[in-house]
């Protein structure tokens, strides 16, 4: 006791005694337990290490896309996701097109081992089978892309896909469908196409079953990859050429090669990207990290969407600004892709795995088209009366 404090006399001693007695005695139990429990705690995590948190797995995961390209962008942001997701356990080390193999060879590398997984789109893989290109670059059934997703994961469509993949072809692969495009352009042209005979006997790129619909329209059609196409046109070996959106045109270089940028078209009104990996190598993954690799496709799909909105919108402005004549597909060119449609989907028809998923996805289309048209409110009303 200092010398500031009263004296409390003995029978206050005797309490204050007895009480700093009792608290100690309870103060050292609480110190012996608490230490008990961190020595108990020492014992189990040396009894039972959390082996698998302590393991971390790296893939080699190339994309299809330059990797000045916003599409190898999203790939580095579907890595990014996985990445994070994971908690370091799974790690995507991504590369851009070519650092492996190039663009129309990423599958049979991630068959073949070279490569653990990839980013790209199924209309790449249209040579093996017709129906690839349904997964990615479907008819114009009037759906968007993202309704083409609602097909995938509620209508039946992954289960189809899978069907193909691992029945139909047996490919040592799994794969996840995400990130909706908007409707790509008709093209880059050397003058605005005013009708489709302006088209015919142009040599013109696209992929997938926009190669047959332009064939049957008397089109000369070229199948490259994206970082190719560029060079084409400015070597005078294409007329004409789609591959995308205004972002990733205008970082490949199309506006130096074309002024002329035709928007709207049917040919691929609607693709999603695809994430592919070994099988075996998939398989061989803990459960979780099997559930981080899906999951993060689909965080990315949402993502994805909405940077599209901001990025292309920007990007189209800009080279409207640098000089590019921007004009929309007329409605002649337009009824013409569909009545192009109508041949494509009946010859390939013929194939029986391509008739199962065409027909699941013109069900599916129809009911939920016309949900949309029957239940939302016109967009264009209201954007004419707030900016004219």
């Amino acid at each position: 006791m200092s010398e500031e404090q009263p004296n409390k006399g003995a029978a206050g001693s005797t309490a204050a005694t007895t009480a700093g007695s009792t608290a100690g005695r309870s103060r050292r139990r609480f110190l012996g337990a608490a230490a008990g429990a961190v020595a108990g705690t020492a014992v189990g995590a040396v009894a039972m290490p959390n082996v698998s948190r302590a393991q971390s797995t790296t893939l080699r995961f190339q994309s299809t896309w330059p990797a000045r390209d916003i599409f190898h962008e999203f790939a580095q942001d579907y890595a990014a996701k996985v990445n994070a997701l994971s908690g370091g356990r799974l790690k995507l080390d991504l590369l851009p097109a070519g650092a492996v193999v190039g663009a129309l060879q990423l599958q049979d590398a991630i068959i073949a081992g070279a490569l653990d997984g990839g980013h790209s789109v199924t209309a790449y893989w249209y040579g093996k089978h017709p129906a690839f290109s349904l997964f990615g670059t479907p008819p114009a059934w009037g759906w968007r892309a993202n309704q083409m997703l609602g097909w995938v994961k509620y209508g039946g469509g992954q289960q189809l896909y899978n069907e193909l993949l691992q029945d139909v072809l047996k490919l040592d692969l799994v794969g996840f469908l995400y990130g909706p495009m908007p409707t790509q352009p008709l093209g880059w042209f050397k003058k605005e196409i005013t009708s489709i005979e302006d088209m015919k006997g142009l040599k013109y790129r696209t992929v997938g079953l926009a190669a047959d619909l332009y064939k049957e329209l008397g089109v000369a059609v070229t199948i490259m990859g994206g970082g190719d196409i560029v060079p084409a046109m400015d070597r005078g070996l294409l007329d004409g050429a789609e591959f995308n959106n205004p972002s990733s045109d205008r970082a490949l270089g199309f506006p130096d090669v074309s002024k002329v940028y035709m928007l709207g078209s049917y040919h691929q009104a609607a693709e999603s990207f695809e994430v592919i990996f070994n099988r075996t190598k998939f398989q061989a993954l803990p459960k979780e990290l099997q559930t981080v690799l899906q999951a993060a496709s689909e965080a990315a799909s949402a993502d994805m969407s909405w940077k599209a909105m901001d990025r292309y919108s920007r990007d189209l402005e800009a080279m409207k600004a640098a000089g590019v004549k921007v004009y929309k597909t007329p409605e002649s060119v337009l009824k013409a892709q569909l009545a192009a449609w109508d041949k494509v989907i009946e010859e390939k028809s013929k194939d029986a795995f391509f008739k199962k998923v065409v027909d699941s996805q013109r069900d599916f289309a129809r009911r939920v088209v016309a949900f949309e048209q029957e239940y939302e409110v016109r967009q264009d009303l209201a954007f004419q009366h707030f900016f004219g």
